[in-house]
């Protein structure tokens, strides 16, 4: 079901059936918005106000745009530049309600999270889906002087020093409606608020003109800044402290997986570095992966005489330890850096915060 309406509401399903289907979306499209702009302008008049720094990064979409590598890009500069610095996120589709998570693994943080917080070393990684909460925690028990907001667009009762949005450049407003008719989580209206756009993915988009052109229209104060994506290293899912090159991958047959927002980025990724895509196994957003998940991956690519299945990081995350005893020597990694353009741009702006 959850497939079939993400298919509406990005417009992949044009059967009659459908159009009827997305007219009824659509109305509660209508309700949905007149609710969110109610919420906004209230909180807009009564946000809480955190005693330390506040950096936002989110989205106005479904779908995967690259705010978590961005998180831990800002995170590591922050701490570099001596600040103390703590990661506030609702850790989605964690199979525990308990808040207080350190050293707990993926199925109860929640697998961005948990990646979270083996990649920040000595950066607290806080799991609440009470955001006021999690940052009064962080101050109190970290003494932070900085959190930044892990999917934090939509949080609107807490001020933020400033919003960064990530738009994902190969699809960035969908069709322009709101959910469920379409993918956006706010009005477009919203844009207004970002200090800063990050284009993701823009090397894997023909043409990124058209919406910076938009969102200069619409918000002509707020930095636009490109980032790519891109493969920096591979290695199996039992070994990660042993890399392999790249061009491991060169003119073989592989088997993709991944329960992700963008998968179709993964598979171009895939593709850039020579490898030939013979199966493609794609789960919804955040799957936890079972045995027979993972048996069926590897039967059917024995079948296809395909040797080398790869995944994500973030859902390498969400294997289990013993699906990792049994087939990590078969199971391959990429690892995916962001790279923003105009590096120093970005800087400038972020640690103009602590110039003030």
């Amino acid at each position: 079901m959850k497939d079939y309406l993400y298919n509406l509401a990005t417009d992949k399903d044009m059967s009659l059936f459908g159009s009827c289907i997305k007219f009824f979306l659509l109305l509660v499209s209508l309700l949905y918005g007149l609710i969110v702009r109610i919420l906004i302008l209230f909180y807009r008049f009564y946000p809480y106000i955190l005693k330390c720094t506040v950096i936002s990064v989110g989205n106005i979409t479904l779908g995967g745009t690259g705010k978590s590598s961005l998180v831990e890009f800002i995170a590591r500069n922050l701490k570099q530049q001596g600040h103390t610095v703590a990661v506030l996120t609702r850790g989605y589709r964690r199979l525990t309600e308990q808040d207080n998570l350190k050293g707990a693994p993926h199925e109860e943080m929640g697998d961005e999270p948990y990646m979270l917080q083996e990649k920040l070393s000595g950066i607290p990684v806080i799991v609440d889906s009470d955001r006021i909460k999690a940052g009064i925690r962080a101050i109190r028990d970290y003494d932070a002087d900085t959190v930044i907001l892990d999917d934090g667009m939509q949080q609107w009762k807490i001020k933020k020093d400033l919003e960064i949005i990530t738009i994902n450049a190969t699809c960035p407003l969908g069709n322009g409606h709101l959910l469920p008719r379409g993918i956006l989580r706010e009005p477009i209206s919203s844009l207004r608020r970002a200090d800063i756009f990050i284009l993701t993915k823009t090397n894997l988009s023909p043409d990124n003109e058209k919406i910076k052109y938009f969102l200069n229209g619409l918000n002509p104060g707020a930095l636009i800044l490109e980032s790519i994506h891109k493969p920096v290293a591979l290695y199996k899912a039992a070994k990660p402290a042993e890399p392999l090159g790249l061009n491991f991958l060169e003119g073989k047959p592989v088997t993709l997986f991944c329960g992700i927002g963008d998968p179709d980025s993964f598979e171009n990724l895939i593709k850039s570095i020579g490898a030939n895509v013979g199966l493609c196994f794609k789960f919804t957003d955040h799957h936890n992966y079972t045995g027979t998940d993972l048996d069926g991956i590897i039967e059917a690519s024995r079948k296809k005489n395909i040797r080398t299945v790869v995944t994500t990081e973030k859902d390498a995350a969400r294997l289990d330890e013993s699906e990792l005893g049994r087939l990590g020597e078969e199971i391959l990694v990429l690892r995916i850096e962001q790279s923003i353009k105009d590096e120093q741009r970005f800087f400038d702006r972020l640690f103009k915060l602590y110039r003030l």
